[in-house]
């Protein structure tokens, strides 16, 4: 801002200044239409200093848009990355001067139709609707002229709708492919007992991972339990208290595997030296506060607000393609931190060469 006071400036103040048209100002400033690098910097440059702000209302009159795209989600305040969700798509809003109204529904269905009635009063040009997990989403009450597009979610049959989720079975294969890698061959996987696709989804992966490097995924190296801590405890002592354990236990998310590494503890059982542990999501709180830190396979939640406010916006614009079955897969990247070595042999007398304790008998109760 200049800092000068007086008329507020127009698009022709801008076009005057920087020698340009004011259509060409107009294209520059809304990205409608491309204009070249270089004259675009040089409106923007004299627009800031001639301290033009534009008039939003009635940009939008004319566009029949208010600039303005909603967000649902169903858990935002208790999911730590939920955040990274909105920030991808916050800043994709950002760069084609769209903001974000950000509402959260506790996962009440009730409570998320009158969010997704409140957003159309206002206006606004679409709606995301993120889940916390990759789960399906009955089809809103949204006129056909209000474009939806789904995050970390996909849509009950018979809707087509544009939806972005995490490609599962890839992210299970990362997680199986860094213990092969190590030389594990004896793997266990402990899942959730949660009815999700991102459950079956990495369960399917995990299977067909191994399967290709020759491993079968034996019933007693199969346990579920519930998506947290507690569960991993339970899960990791079942598969832990059998005579011949896993050398390695790939978990559904972070939490388990931190309940995994606590049963390890719990018998004597040194991470990663007798037991190696990979978990999935990059739950920060989580995965960096273990010791050791926790390997992990991070899941693509800011690459999916990203994603989702882009495609929400060709939607707007009328430049997206067709929606075909909708469904956008995006691919998760290994974190490397210190729960994977190399397994440990199964003789007795290399056993007692790792510098870990003797294992404790087993206790009655986990």
């Amino acid at each position: 801002m200049s800092g000068k006071t007086g008329p507020r400036a127009r698009v022709s103040d801008v076009a005057a200044a920087a020698g340009v048209s004011a259509t060409t100002v107009s294209h520059a400033l809304s990205g409608a239409r491309a204009v070249n690098a270089e004259t675009r910097e040089r409106i923007l440059a004299v627009a800031r200093e001639l301290g033009y702000v534009p008039d939003r209302v009635a940009s939008g009159l004319r566009r029949r848009r208010t600039g303005v795209v909603g967000l649902i989600g169903d858990d935002l305040a208790a999911t730590p990355f939920a955040g990274r969700i909105i920030e991808g798509a916050r800043r994709a809003g950002l760069e084609r001067d769209v903001l974000l109204m950000v509402a959260e529904s506790g996962g009440d269905a009730e409570a998320e139709r009158d969010l997704v009635a409140r957003f159309l009063a206002q206006r606004v040009d679409g709606i995301l609707i993120a889940r916390m997990y990759h789960q399906r989403v009955e089809q809103p009450d949204v006129p056909e002229g209000v474009p939806v597009v789904l995050v970390d979610a996909a849509p009950q049959p018979g809707w087509e709708v544009d939806a972005v989720v995490p490609d599962e079975a890839q992210i299970a294969a990362l997680a199986c492919e860094r213990l092969t890698r190590e030389g594990h061959r004896d793997i266990a996987y402990v899942g959730t007992t949660d009815e999700s696709r991102a459950a079956r989804g990495r369960l399917i992966g995990v299977r067909s991972a191994l399967g290709d490097s020759g491993i079968a995924l034996a019933d007693g190296r199969l346990d579920l339990c519930t998506s947290d801590a507690a569960g991993g405890r339970e899960a990791g002592g079942r598969l832990l208290d059998q005579p011949v354990p896993p050398t390695a236990v790939i978990c559904f998310n972070d939490q388990i595997a931190m309940g995994v590494m606590q049963a390890a503890a719990r018998r004597g059982i040194p991470v990663p030296e007798g037991l190696s542990v990979v978990g999935i999501d990059d739950l920060h709180p989580v995965a960096d506060a273990l010791d050791p830190g926790l390997t992990t396979i991070a899941l693509p939640h800011d690459e999916m607000g990203r994603w989702g406010m882009t495609r929400l916006l060709d939607r707007i614009d009328g430049t997206a393609p067709p929606i075909g079955d909708g469904i956008h897969l995006l691919r998760g990247w290994l974190v490397e931190r210190q729960s994977v070595a190399v397994p440990p042999s199964r003789r007795p007398s290399e056993l007692g060469a790792l510098s870990a304790p003797a294992r404790p008998a087993p206790p009655a109760r986990e």
